[in-house]
């Protein structure tokens, strides 16, 4: 018994680091391929630099404006999952404090959004953001990630305070503390698990978007980082070495605030698992 657990160990952890490699393997190409020179590039992808070329950092650093564009996808995202966190929590919690059909209804409705697929409404809101003059704009940016990151927001933080005594709220209530601030002071702190959760997975897909920005924003002024490394892929030639370059200074940020953050995704999932 205990050759067969041992070898069903080795097997698992062996089958864990391989799929790790698996996952490592796509950043590995980046960060060494940004420090190659074109022909290399082209010649061997996998192989480390013949020498680091420091100034393909200094080149996309100029020519993409990157601290103009660091501070559009800064703005953008900060925003954006600021107010997703805040809309979403008090809407989970009227919605779970409110129980009625009429509550499940709009909990209903809010959450078929999620199973519309977004290229199915890109000419739509074109049209409706062109008509509210919302293209080009950051604050179009921040409105329509609000819109559309509010759903699974709300997904989660229904299931989170559903497990929440309501016990609490009305010994707050009868102390004489009002609805908002029982939701500031005493329902807010609670969800802090799945607030932090929620907030690392909507920054990954805020930053990291291209699609939304790319249809929304023309100008260079507004172009976020995701975008700005396009110009670097062309009809006819592509400047992998610059591209490359370009996204290891996108990514670096966020590798860092994943890494400090990773441990509250599980802690923030599977308590809201156990108490939904």
């Amino acid at each position: 018994m205990k050759e067969q657990y041992t070898l069903g160990k080795f097997v698992i952890e062996l089958f864990m680091i391989i799929l790790a490699v698996l996952f490592f393997f796509p950043l590995y190409l980046t960060f060494v391929n940004g420090f190659k020179k074109y022909n290399e590039v082209m010649a061997s992808t996998a192989s480390l630099p013949e020498s680091f070329q420091f100034s393909n950092f200094v080149t996309v650093w100029q020519q993409i404006h990157f601290p103009g564009v660091f501070a559009n996808s800064l703005i953008i995202t900060v925003a954006s999952v600021m107010g997703i966190l805040l809309i979403s929590s008090a809407a989970a919690y009227q919605l779970v404090r409110s129980p009625g059909i009429v509550s499940h209804v709009i909990f209903l409705v809010i959450l078929s959004s999620l199973v519309i697929p977004f290229q199915s409404m890109m000419i739509p809101l074109v049209k409706v953001a062109k008509d509210f003059h919302l293209i080009n704009s950051l604050y179009g940016m921040i409105l329509m990630y609000l819109g559309f990151g509010t759903p699974l927001a709300l997904f989660l933080y229904h299931g989170f305070v559903k497990g929440i005594p309501i016990e609490l709220e009305e010994a707050a209530t009868i102390d004489g503390s009002s609805t908002v601030g029982v939701f500031f002071r005493i329902l807010l702190p609670l969800l802090a698990p799945i607030t932090t959760t929620i907030a690392i997975l909507h920054t990954l897909w805020i930053w990291n978007d291209f699609l939304l920005p790319f249809i929304m924003l023309s100008a260079k002024a507004n172009q976020t980082i995701p975008l700005a490394t396009y110009v670097y892929f062309g009809e006819y030639t592509n400047q992998w070495h610059l591209a490359l370059a370009a996204l290891t200074l996108a990514i670096v940020p966020i590798i860092i605030f994943f890494l400090v953050m990773q441990r509250y995704i599980i802690q923030g999932i599977t308590a809201g698992a156990v108490k939904g």
